[in-house]
This record gives structure tokens, sequence and C-alpha cells, in this order.
């Protein structure tokens, strides 16, 4: 019988990574964080529901004409066979963040962020959920594979990818490039964030290569304490993922960033607010045509936030091939576990396709 293979010091540093953010994520109350998430992604398709709502329908519009609409092809977007008719009364829009240095946010990057927002219809309630950017998936046309490498063929493919490993009929998305976090802090004159001692260890460098991509001279943070980041240092902050937490903590800042625009924008007059939305909203690129947009506007006042989970529930480093991966454990469990929480399916039996991509990834990673 062969022996286990002994894990090597970066492998064992990711595994307790890997801990240590399910830790962080199960123990840390995130409601708080959530709520703001959720109001800001409206605030980055509308800038704001109160400011909007006073200045006028033509004003609503003028503004969803900045955003980059675009119709994607449903025909390509693959679901698994049962599962339109077990969502209805829910609506599930897929938020992505791209990990692009530049302005390519349809295809050829990744999407380092994935959010799904589930709107209950008839509780009007909404629950988030986080898809890790590691875990260990199938992606349609490259197999097994991590998550966040779906969207390097589009968001029909990420779509596609979520609605078959999660039981989905996810249809529509809403994409934010990561570096218009740069213009969206500096359109709102800059964000206050407590940086610690840990975060200072790492931050500089991620400055330094957003000043050469932006061609911008920010300067570095040298000690821990409050400041108010301009766009640059905002991004560099964002980025850190090598403290306690890893990538769950990463996310978090993420979160972190995106709350502290929203706090900023709501000091602002209704000039200045006009200027930052004319140039958040041309970052956007989304699905979601701006009538239903303007729909959402008058349901949305009324939701409240009842929950919002990090998944898988359960999952665990591995390096496969020499690439560090996030396989769920199983898939097949986390998935029934998230229809139960998330769709209020009580006792909900997964697709065949499900069972199907989950024994695979234990077949491949020997988890179970």
């Amino acid at each position: 019988m062969k022996g286990k293979r002994m894990q090597t010091r970066g492998e064992r540093r990711q595994s307790k990574m890997y801990q240590e953010g399910a830790n962080y994520g199960r123990s840390k109350k995130k409601m708080a964080v959530w709520k703001k998430v959720v109001l800001i992604i409206l605030i980055l398709i509308i800038v704001s529901v109160g400011v909007l709502a006073g200045a006028g329908a033509w004003f609503v519009s003028d503004k969803l004409n900045k955003i980059n609409y675009v119709d994607i092809d449903e025909s390509k977007i693959e679901v698994n066979e049962g599962v339109e008719l077990a969502k209805t009364g829910y609506r599930t829009i897929a938020l992505f963040g791209v990990d692009s240095r530049y302005d390519d946010i349809e295809d050829g990057t990744r999407s380092d962020c994935i959010i799904l927002a589930t709107i209950d219809e008839k509780k009007k309630e909404i629950k988030l959920t986080s898809v890790y950017r590691d875990t260990y998936l199938e992606i349609p046309g490259r197999g097994l594979d991590k998550v966040n490498h779906a969207y390097l063929t589009g968001a029909e493919t990420s779509l596609s990818a979520l609605n078959t490993n999660l039981d989905l009929d996810l249809k529509e998305f809403v994409t934010v490039n990561f570096t218009s976090v740069v213009d969206i802090v500096d359109a709102v004159g800059g964000i206050k964030m407590k940086i610690t001692a840990d975060e200072v260890k790492y931050i500089n460098p991620y400055i330094d290569e957003i000043n050469t991509v932006t061609k911008h001279n920010s300067s570095h943070i040298t000690q821990p304490g409050t400041y108010t980041l301009d766009g640059v240092q905002a991004l560099g902050y964002g980025r850190i993922r090598y403290t306690a937490g890893g990538d769950y903590k990463r996310t978090e800042r993420m979160r972190d960033i995106i709350m502290g625009v929203f706090e900023k924008a709501k000091t602002m007059s209704v000039s200045k607010l006009n200027t930052a939305a004319d140039k958040i909203l041309k970052e956007i690129y989304t699905n979601v045509s701006a009538s239903e947009i303007i729909s959402l506007i008058p349901q949305v006042a009324t939701y409240k936030i009842t929950d919002s989970i990090g998944w898988p529930y359960k999952t665990e480093g591995r390096t496969i091939n020499g690439v560090w991966y996030g396989p769920p454990i199983t898939l097949e469990s986390n998935v029934k576990r998230l229809h139960e929480e998330v769709f209020g399916q009580a006792d909900y039996q997964v697709s065949a396709k499900v069972k199907e991509i989950s024994q695979k990834i234990v077949n491949k990673t020997g988890l179970k």
C-alpha cells in the first residue's frame, strides 16, 4: 500500500488558510455587510434610488442609457432538466467582478468575485450567496476547473457553469471590472478604511502594480491606521489575500470598499452624485434591460435582506496537477443544502447532472 504523500510547506499554508477562512466565514456575523452589498449593487445600477426617484423618470432613463447593455444568446446557457420548474417565484441575478486590468469585461478574463442575489418575490426577501472563486467545478468546454475560469469565454459560460453545478436557472447577470474601482472611488472623492498591520505588509506591491497599469501615482501605506484611500489604494486593499482568512477575508475587503463608496455617495450633493453617476454607470456590463431595472426600483425598496452565505459550505484545498483548487465536499451535499436554505426546498433532491459532476470531483480529489 502506498503511503500518503506529504504536503509541501506551501500546500500546508494554503490548507491552513482555507480552514481559517472557513472558520472565519462561519463565525463572523456578516448580515450587515451583505445588506450593504445589495444596496451598493443597486447603487451601481441606478446610483441612488432616492436621488433618482426625486429627480424624475427622465433622469433615470438618462443614467440607465449609460450602462453597457448586451443581449446575450440565452440558447447557449445550459440548465439542468427540471430545474426551471423548481424555481417558480424566485429571481436570481449573477453578479461578477472580473479580474481585468483593462476594459475587457465581456470575456477573456476571470470572475474573481461571484455573488448570486436571489429575490423571493412572494416573501419580498433577498438572499445572497458568494461562490468562492477557487471552487472546483465542471466548466462547459473546460472540464473540472476553478469556477472563476468560466468567464474566460464569457457570461454565457459562467451562467452555464453555475446552473449545471448548482441546479440553478440563471439568465441574468451584472459585471463590473475590478479596475473600475479606481474610477469609482476617485469619483466620490476617496473612502475611509482602517488598515491593519498585517494588511500594510501586502498592500504596497498591489499599489505599485495598479499605478503602473492605470498610470496613477498613488502613495504607499506605511503604517496601520485609518486612511482616506484613493482609487488605487482602495483597489490594492481589495486585492490583499494573504492575511488570516485568506480569500474569504479578501472578498470581505471588496465588500467593504463597495460600502465605503455607498456611504460616501450618501453625503454628496445631487450635482456631485450626478457627475459620479456618469462615471460609475459606464463601468457596468449587463443583460438586464433598462425597463427591468426600472421595474425593480419600487420593489426592492420594500425588500429585506434575510440571509447571506459563502458557498460551498464545506471545502478543503487541494493541489491538482500543480494548481490549487477548492473542491466542495461533496458537491451533491453542498447543492442540496443550498436549495434547502436559499430556495426553501425541504429534502431537495439534486439532479442527475449534479450527481454526475459530484462523483467526478470525488474521483479526482478523493474527498467525500
